[in-house]
């Protein structure tokens, strides 16, 4: 039990962390109050002051509600509409396994954001498995009870998985946040780093089931509080190198005087009193960790130019090379302030082009509260864009890519903000659910105040996703999403109070699938069901000697169909997660499944021609196809896998 302290020494405490940033306001600490405000169909809610306590906006909107006036986050159901997704969790063999952070009345901030989960096939049997990160209680923290555990569930390749954390030695029994997936040691297999509060893991591959934790070897531990990393090869040197942000240098002891002090009136939400931050408390900064190549890594933060100056509540960080030439940028999403891009230079330095990019802020110039970041192209321009999501009273931000680096907030035009406004965004994703060749929006949604279920906001704890079909606009030369209403008893229908969320091709049959991790419950695995009969290809690219053997950040361009399409490997995104690093690309009813031209990290480009649809290949860069899978086994018809197909070089 943390010792009792009078309110003189919390103002001494508070006023130590200054240093460590803190904004002017009672005790110390910032006091955001709520102005009332409403939002007018078809436009951004306005802005009333300068916030709110809380991972939030300073706006409120008109609460929006179904025919049988339940609100609109956990109603809005239909009887009839396409199915998109079907929840299968207890047939996957899933739903014993509880995600657990602090009490359920979330007293504190870090029991409120929830985990990640990540896709990773450790074992290299061709079918992804997944990692669920699990949170931890004060009370384990203090040995009163067992720490819950996370999870790794291996694919079973039968629809089914297995929990083997275990044995793998991933349990991780510290306060798990986040996890990104990536070949480090460039030895063939994939690695794991877990961001959590307390010391981080970083799980080094054995190559037989098992890892190792070496993250204290290596460097990267670090302590306090870790959410989102991302893994690039900002140097060229063909090894990875590891981005953590940092979110709230959170302080146990004095978090517990503030709650006790009824007196505290910083501590708001709607004029309730809820958990304190993040504004207000000191930041955690973000670190850039340089790969040695030895298993250690050294912090070149301020050296590389990618210094957290603010420091800002980090969120999720993903390292994707805008430019499609092997040098990946980063995007750095921060809660309640303005969001980092740092754009890469070439020379092992980055230059911050966060406000001139238009990245910072969403189009009314304010800041936003940045959870989740998907990247993708959606237009299918060749240039990725970003949906950022953001907290309730808000709409999630969809930052359209103008080129040379430039991004406009099209949240407004492009149909997605007006629905979206009365959710809390965390998981999201770019994915080709009917598999047309074009991306379509997918959130993950929750509140992070249970305190909402007892007033009537119009809101709800326990929320259900978002989905948007990429279609024409009306002028028949660009895109826009409709929403698709979620079917009553159906995948899209399922209220949880979600959190992290990644997208992937779990059973091996060219749709993507969706697993989400909420807080405090069991996961839940949304299986692509939809009745469309078009055709796709899947591409996992391995490096040679010059890029990182994962070929993280390398980019592909297929030409197929009529149109060209964008995917890169990624070793992050969504909320604090991994997905899916094969590349996957929607065909629609065409029967050719084109070229794809790649450009690898070391920065050559070369041109593959694919046989055949429906087929996920492995191609090795300078050698052409060197695998070939139909519905996850070796493809009978073009031999075994190893048979190189014809291969173009520039």
């Amino acid at each position: 039990m943390a010792k009792r302290i009078s309110i003189e020494s919390v103002m001494r405490r508070l006023l130590s962390l200054r240093k460590a940033r803190l904004v002017p306001g009672i005790l110390g600490m910032a006091v955001f109050l709520p102005m009332v405000c409403h939002a007018q169909q078809g436009q951004p809610p306005s802005q009333q002051g300068s916030g709110m306590s809380g991972i939030a906006s300073s706006v409120i909107a008109a609460p929006v509600y179904d025919e049988k006036r339940r609100p609109i986050t956990a109603g809005g159901f239909v009887d009839k509409g396409p199915v998109v997704f079907e929840d299968i969790t207890k047939q996957a063999g899933l739903s014993n396994w509880i995600h657990r952070m602090g009490v359920p009345e979330k007293e504190f901030i870090v029991e409120a954001n929830g985990s990640g989960v990540c896709l990773i096939d450790y074992d290299n049997d061709g079918w992804l498995d997944i990692y669920l990160v699990n949170g931890s209680t004060f009370k384990a923290l203090d040995g009163n009870e067992t720490s819950p555990h996370a999870a790794l569930f291996h694919n079973n390749h039968d629809g089914t998985f297995t929990d083997v954390s275990a044995q793998a030695g991933v349990e991780n029994d510290r306060w798990g946040y986040g996890c990104s997936v990536a070949d480090f040691d460039n030895d063939g297999w994939p690695d794991l780093f877990v961001g959590n509060f307390g010391k981080n893991r970083l799980y080094r591959n054995n190559h037989d089931g098992t890892f190792t934790d070496v993250a204290e070897k290596a460097g990267v531990a670090l302590g306090n509080w870790s959410t989102g990393s991302a893994w690039g090869d900002y140097d060229g040197d063909g090894k990875l190198d590891l981005y953590v942000a940092g979110y709230v240098h959170f302080d146990r002891v004095l978090a517990e005087a503030l709650a006790k002090d009824a007196s505290n009136s910083a501590c708001l939400y709607r004029g309730f009193p809820v958990n304190c931050g993040p504004r207000g408390l000191p930041a955690e900064p973000d670190h850039l960790f340089h790969n040695n190549g030895d298993g250690t890594f050294t912090d070149v933060t301020e050296k590389a130019g990618v210094e957290d100056k603010g420091p800002f509540y980090g969120f999720t960080s993903i390292f994707v090379s805008l430019n499609g030439n092997g040098r990946p940028d980063l995007v750095v999403g921060n809660d309640s302030e303005p969001n980092y891009f740092y754009r890469n230079k070439g020379d092992g330095t980055f230059e911050d082009q966060s406000y001139v990019s238009g990245l910072a802020f969403n189009k009314e110039g304010r800041e936003i509260a940045s959870m989740g970041i998907a990247a993708g192209d959606y237009e299918n321009n060749g240039l990725i864009d970003f949906l950022i999501t953001d907290f309730g009273d808000d709409y999630k931000v969809l930052f359209h890519n103008d080129g040379e680096t430039g991004f406009t907030d099209v949240s407004y035009e492009a149909g997605i903000a007006q629905t979206a406004i009365p959710f809390v965004g965390w998981g999201d994703g770019f994915i080709d659910y009917d598999n047309d060749g074009w991306l379509d929006l997918f959130m993950a949604n929750g509140h992070v105040y249970p305190q909402v279920d007892q007033h009537d906001w119009g809101t709800t704890f326990a929320e259900r996703p978002l989905l948007f079909h990429n279609v024409p606009d009306r002028t028949g030369k660009g895109r826009r999403f409709e929403y698709v209403p979620p079917v009553t008893g159906t995948g899209l229908a399922v209220t949880i109070p979600a959190r992290g969320s990644a997208f992937g091709d779990l059973f091996n049959d060219g749709k993507i699938d969706v697993v989400i991790n909420p807080i405090d419950g069991p996961p839940v695995l949304l299986r692509n069901v939809n009745p469309d009969h078009h055709h796709w290809v899947e591409v996992k690219l391995v490096g040679g000697p010059r890029s990182p053997r994962d070929a993280t950040c390398a980019t592909g361009y297929l030409a197929a169909n009529g149109i060209r399409q964008r995917q890169d490997v990624l070793a992050s995104g969504s909320y604090i997660g991994s997905n899916d690093r094969r590349l996957h690309f929607g065909l629609g009813d065409a029967s050719d499944p084109g070229r794809i031209e790649i450009h690898w990290p070391s920065g050559r480009k070369e041109t593959v021609k694919l046989p055949a649809v429906d087929r996920i290949y492995t191609i090795t860069e300078g050698v052409g196809i060197t695998g070939e899978l139909c519905g996850g086994k070796p493809c009978a018809e073009h031999g075994v896998a190893g048979k190189t197909a014809p291969h173009v070089k520039p």
